[in-house]
């Protein structure tokens, strides 16, 4: 039986972040996890629920972040190159800024805080790539700025990894990623269609 989260024993705000009323980042949606040795499993659904919430914010005129990780020449996050770009169904337009990052916490040594607070909203939702690595410490580390971050479930996914158990599958790890994040440091939204 599932228990209380630490949220809800903290009191903390169970609402979901609106769109007129957040800062939306969109973490590493990158040709690399479309393909080749870091293929997500489930990233086209995912990649399709996150270019819908992107039409939705901007709509909304929501301010829009765009982060991607360098890796550096060479690997499959070259930015400098085509597999390290962020995917054309959700690529910035003009107006919007990318944030590039060197750890799975969008927050270090970047400005991507400066670019949040400058945005004036406490609120933000965050989705992106990989559910269990930056997505969960970006949101971690929003929230211990003092963000109120909003994950959107159908807008992430990961891929299969091993456990001292066993293969821990995609879904597993997506869903327990989820479930920490709800834990504690964010509100967890399933789908795009939930956000005002």
């Amino acid at each position: 039986m599932a228990r209380k989260t630490l949220r809800e024993l903290n009191g903390l705000d169970q609402t979901p972040a609106t769109l007129a009323d957040a800062t939306l980042i969109l973490v590493d949606y990158q040709n690399t996890y479309t393909r080749g040795v870091m293929e997500l499993d489930g990233w086209r659904p995912a990649l399709t629920a996150a270019q819908d919430l992107l039409a939705k914010a901007r709509a909304a005129g929501t301010t829009v972040i765009h982060v991607i990780n360098d890796g550096g020449e060479g690997t499959p996050y070259d930015i400098r190159a085509e597999i390290g770009s962020i995917h054309p169904d959700v690529a910035p337009i003009d107006g919007e800024t990318v944030v590039v990052k060197g750890a799975p916490n969008s927050f270090v040594n970047t400005d991507l805080g400066s670019r949040v607070d400058e945005a004036g909203h406490k609120n933000v939702v965050i989705t992106g790539f990989m559910t269990n690595m930056c997505v969960t410490f970006t949101t971690e580390g929003a929230f211990l700025r003092g963000n109120h971050p909003t994950v959107v479930a159908d807008a992430c996914a990961t891929r299969p990894l091993l456990a001292p158990a066993g293969e821990v599958s995609a879904e597993q790890l997506h869903n327990g990623a989820l479930a920490t994040i709800g834990d504690l440091y964010g509100v967890v939204v399933a789908s795009v269609a939930e956000l005002n």
